[in-house]
Order: C-alpha cells, then structure tokens, then sequence
C-alpha cells in the first residue's frame, strides 16, 4: 500500500535561521495521526542559514542520522567527537545512555539536510558518532545502502542500533529500478520527480515529497528527471 505525502500538507516551523518541514510530529507541531512509522520517528526537512545552528542540547536512546543535501554541518558531543559534514556524506549518532551534542553551520553558505530519528532496539549502549561518504554520481540501476543495523552489512554501511537499513542516491532520468523492502519504508524525494508503483498502486513524488509504503516487498520507480532520493525501511 502506497500512501503520499505532498510537501505542501507536511507540518513545519520558520524560527528565521532554521525552516523546517516535518514529516511527523515534532516540537510544537503535533498531529495524532503522524505520531512516526514503525521505528521510523522524525523525518524533518531542515534548512540552516549560514553562521546559526543547534547549540549543545541532550539526547537519549535514539539512533539520529543527518543527510546532508547541501552545504555543511560541523558536530561536537560530549564524548569528544567532532567533525565537519558535507553533501555526500551521511552521520549517525547513538544517543545511548545520553550525550550532548552541538550542530552548527560555519560555512558562507546556508545548509539543508534530513534529520532522521530511529528507536533504538538496544536501550543505554555507549554513545557514538560516526559518519561516511555516500555516491554523488547518478546510477542507473540502484540506491546505494548507506546505514545498516544488519551485522553482515556493516562492512558496507554504516551501523545502527535497530534493524533497519537506510538507502540514498542520485537515479538517472529515465531510468527504472526495482527496490526490495523488507520491513515497510518512508520515501523521500530530496531533489527531482519519480513515479512509485507497488502492486496496483502508482503515485507521483515531486522534490520534498513523502511517501509510506506497507505491505509490499517490491516497489518499483521511474524517473522523469535525475533524482535524489532516500528510502528509510524500518521494522513496523
């Protein structure tokens, strides 16, 4: 089953240096009906001006991914972890039996990224951060798997506490693949327009769309332009 989330119907926020579009209920946007998506529970659409940021605040078992679409985001913690972010580059942070942390946008130029949270399946584990690279170049044929929670895959991706697994990706205009989903999975068009079929259902995704999809192990995609898009499948 197929279920599509128009940019324009999503909940947000504009504190003026932050703009941020929420998939699901969020600060002081609540909707009872958009309480998350299985393990599946912040999607926020966030754009960052240059200079401003998140200063240091707290968080607890939740495994929290940021995809950076453009610009940059520096991170600091209170485990000593730091680093500088940039498009093509994906980090995870397991919040674990707690951690402060600080994301701030040092660049010339304004940021925007996804804000992923996924429940743990692993309460009060210690802290960490990591991130890693991701294909910038388009594909034709596939998504590339960029976290993991899967033992067998953390070769490959980078890991999370809960089994879930998050794909990203440029797919050439014109192309059609074929994604497998093994639990049920949130879709996200980052940039670009695409078609998903699943089973008898088809919907038309434009840039900062969403979509759920249940109940199904395939879903197919066709592109009507080159598209950045990012399929978060999560247990339900």
């Amino acid at each position: 089953m197929l279920v599509h989330y128009p940019y324009n119907s999503l909940g947000g926020a504009d504190h003026g240096w932050l703009k941020s579009k929420h998939h699901f209920s969020f600060a002081n946007y609540y909707n009872p009906k958009r309480m998350g998506f299985g393990a599946l529970r912040v999607v926020n659409d966030d754009w960052v001006r240059a200079g401003s940021g998140f200063p240091p605040h707290p968080h607890q078992n939740m495994e929290i991914i940021s995809y950076i679409r453009s610009g940059a985001i520096t991170h600091r913690d209170s485990e000593g972890n730091k680093g500088v972010t940039k498009a093509g580059v994906i980090q995870v942070m397991s919040a674990g039996t707690g951690i402060m942390h600080s994301e701030y946008n040092l660049q010339q130029s304004d940021l925007s990224f996804y804000q992923i949270w996924i429940e743990t399946n692993q309460h009060n584990v210690q802290p960490r951060w990591e991130s890693g690279e991701f294909p910038t170049q388009a594909s034709s044929t596939e998504l590339t798997l960029l976290v993991s929670g899967f033992a067998e895959e953390h070769k490959h991706a980078l890991f999370i506490n809960q089994q879930a697994r998050i794909f990203g990706g440029v797919i050439k205009s014109a192309s059609e693949i074929e994604h497998q989903i093994t639990g049920q999975a949130y879709v996200l068009a980052a940039r670009g327009s695409f078609t998903i079929r699943s089973q008898n259902q088809q919907i038309q995704m434009s840039q900062g769309d969403g979509a759920e999809v249940t109940r199904s192990k395939f879903i197919t995609i066709n592109t009507q332009s080159d598209s950045e898009i990012v399929i978060i499948d999560v247990p339900g």
